[in-house]
């Protein structure tokens, strides 16, 4: 039996960088070997910086090395699903980022091929990790706050979109990219799928781009209806500007639990003029980055002790259809049964 899982990662942006520096030397039983990129050169500075020396641009060639054990699928959503069929045909385990596919069909093919395969599909959603989620949802199994009634879980984020993020039917708007984490939240917390849902939305910020991307939305919210009878409310939003804001609350009958935070630094400083200054968060890379260490070093151990990881297709799954159902309820202005 291995003791240790030799990875690549695939796609070196933000978040891929930030699991290649995790498998550089933070993952008991994980080794970084290789990254693909296929931009410019890309893969070579990403592997100088992670201090390896194998770099690739196809990540076809990356399926022929047998020495590779596993890949990190950090790349646009849209090309997710058939690298996660290559990867699993090739007999590599597989950790993909969210969103997890384009659409449920893209995901039942991953989920497919990952089961054919006997390899493992570990899906990005790192916040189940965080310790303060963690130690949330024990206090909810002993009942700390009673039953719970309702979820809520906001994300907002302070950059203004990218261009391709205006298209509505490549970046499935920011119930995908900003607001799956959401969704994969209120679904992990309430222990139950979502029965019915309805979502409105506008563009608030990015009213330049209103006549060419008028489905466009920077603002969402989402409110959704267990099949346990319990309640939930999604709420996304992008260019905020403010900083970078993750929260969630938890209603019980007995109580409330309440995560998160919009303070970076617990430094409060007070002026001569009566002023008061106290940091906002900047980044999610700040925020959960205890986070990511622990979903990677997660994913390792599944491998190794051929267990179940913790984050499955079937989570990536109902995330990305609950996306497109709340996107048809916003344009349909209608409440939609699951």
């Amino acid at each position: 039996m291995k003791d240790e899982v030799k990875v690549c990662l695939i796609g070196s942006g933000r978040a891929g960088m930030i699991h290649g520096h995790n498998f550089a030397g933070s993952v008991p039983g994980g080794k970084i070997i290789a990254v693909c990129d296929p931009v410019g050169d890309v893969a070579e500075n990403a592997a100088k910086e992670l201090g390896i020396d194998l770099f690739y641009k196809e990540y076809l060639d990356v399926m022929k090395n047998e020495d590779i054990d596993a890949v990190i699928i950090a790349c646009p959503t849209k090309f997710h699903k058939e690298i996660t069929v290559a990867a699993a045909n090739a007999g590599k385990h597989i950790f993909c980022e969210k969103p997890m596919a384009m659409n449920e069909e893209e995901c039942d093919e991953m989920i497919e091929a990952a089961e054919k395969n006997h390899v493992k599909l570990q899906i990005g959603f790192m916040r189940r990790f965080d310790e303060s989620f963690q130690e949330a949802k024990k206090m909810i199994e002993v009942g700390e706050i009673g039953e719970v009634v309702s979820v809520k879980s906001h994300t907002r984020g302070p950059s203004k979109p990218k261009e391709w993020m205006y298209d509505i039917s490549i970046s499935n708007g920011p119930l995908g990219e900003v607001c799956s984490h959401d969704i994969d939240t209120v679904r992990w917390f309430s222990g139950s799928e979502i029965s019915s849902l309805y979502a409105i939305g506008g563009n608030y910020r990015n009213k330049e781009i209103a006549e060419k991307y008028p489905d466009f939305y920077d603002n969402v919210i989402m409110s959704v209806e267990f099949e346990n009878g319990m309640q939930g409310v999604v709420e996304g939003a992008q260019y905020v500007q403010y900083g970078y804001d993750a929260r969630v609350e938890i209603l019980g009958t007995e109580g409330v639990i309440c995560l998160g935070d919009v303070h970076e630094k617990k430094v409060l400083t007070c002026t001569k003029n009566h002023n008061v200054k106290r940091p906002t968060m900047h980044s999610w890379t700040y925020l959960f980055k205890d986070a990511y260490v622990a979903e990677d070093t997660a994913f390792v151990r599944a491998i190794l002790d051929n267990t179940e990881v913790k984050a499955t297709g079937h989570d990536g799954k109902m995330a990305v259809r609950i996306v497109r159902i709340g996107n048809e309820s916003l344009k349909e202005k209608k409440i939609k049964k699951l």
